[in-house]
């Protein structure tokens, strides 16, 4: 893309995003990246890759204004790509995922697609357009691409057809019990939600990874959770969305077993903390505050075993 383009295309950066950017002095090194590589469309990679995937992490934004994060199985296909602009979601109605609330006709939606044994990722966010209750259809807002850092190699395979739901009813709770302690102090990955409503009227969702060695998030004795913010691409789509509006979906996987536990609540960026000298490499720090937790056993149809990670 010419220097002249660039210059055409607007900045896809909002003001929290800048201020991150700012405070490490990027902002200007920052402003051609995002031009050439945030797009309003999915290049031909991204719409062949989301079809080959079992799974795909979502964020969503329900009534109240919780954002949820969710992970959503089918069987590869279930992501299609009709034209450059939409990608197609063959997902039933899930009553028993919060996430799910948040996916009527219209609402704003986030996509993270992940390849865990090849460290592919990409992410896109759009609109929602449904028709029904098996599934919708998502017109692209922003598109683009992640590089594999602090991602877990993990192969997958189905124990059941994921067109069946488990029967095992979810559990609601306002605070964290010994399993979702122990779920999150022995995870090396979460999906994280964000969202903003931009100047334009139009609601901005975004659901990123995060990764890390074991026990990389730190549960304190009040149920807050610390998260170190490792070095990445400087978009800090993320952080930037929390310093806009600090609210946060969260859901870990049980990878063994298929167990989700998903989590809404407030959010603190700490861009300069003497926590962070416990945190090897990190940048920053953030912290969650739970308000709904929602553990739901056998919520996935997928078991995942370890692979080599470099």
């Amino acid at each position: 893309m010419s220097e002249q383009t660039k210059q055409d295309v607007p900045s896809p950066w909002h003001e929290g995003e800048l201020a991150m950017q700012r405070s490490i002095g990027v902002v200007e090194r920052m402003d051609g990246p995002g031009r050439n590589f945030v797009r309003k469309a999915m290049p031909e990679q991204h719409r062949t890759f989301f079809p080959m995937l079992p799974f795909v992490v979502l964020g969503a934004v329900d009534a109240k204004g919780d954002v949820w994060a969710t992970v959503r199985a089918g069987h590869p296909g279930f992501l299609a790509s009709p034209e450059p602009e939409a990608l197609d979601v063959s997902l039933a109605r899930d009553p028993a995922d919060p996430a799910d609330a948040g996916m009527e006709d219209g609402d704003a939606i986030a996509m993270l697609g992940i390849q865990l044994e090849t460290r592919r990722r990409n992410r896109l966010n759009g609109a929602v357009h449904r028709t029904g209750t098996e599934g919708f259809s998502v017109s692209v807002g922003q598109s683009f691409g992640n590089c594999p850092q602090y991602i877990q190699p993990r192969s997958s395979a189905f124990v059941r057809d994921p067109g069946t739901l488990t029967t095992i009813a979810p559990l609601h709770s306002g605070q964290l019990d010994d399993r979702a302690r122990w779920m999150i102090e022995g995870a090396d990955t979460f999906f994280v939600a964000s969202y903003v409503d931009r100047d334009n009227g139009e609601r901005q969702v975004d659901v990123s990874h995060r990764g890390g060695a074991a026990g990389f998030v730190h549960v304190g004795p009040d149920g807050v959770l610390t998260v170190p913010d490792f070095p990445g691409n400087r978009f800090f789509n993320t952080l930037g969305n929390f310093l806009a509006n600090p609210k946060a979906g969260l859901v870990f996987v049980d990878f063994e077993t298929g167990d989700l536990l998903q989590m809404t609540g407030k959010v603190e960026v700490l861009l300069d903390s003497p926590e962070l000298a416990t945190f090897q490499r990190a940048g920053r720090l953030w912290r969650f505050t739970p308000e709904h937790i929602v553990f739901r056993p056998d919520a996935l149809p997928l078991r995942w075993s370890l692979g080599f990670n470099p």
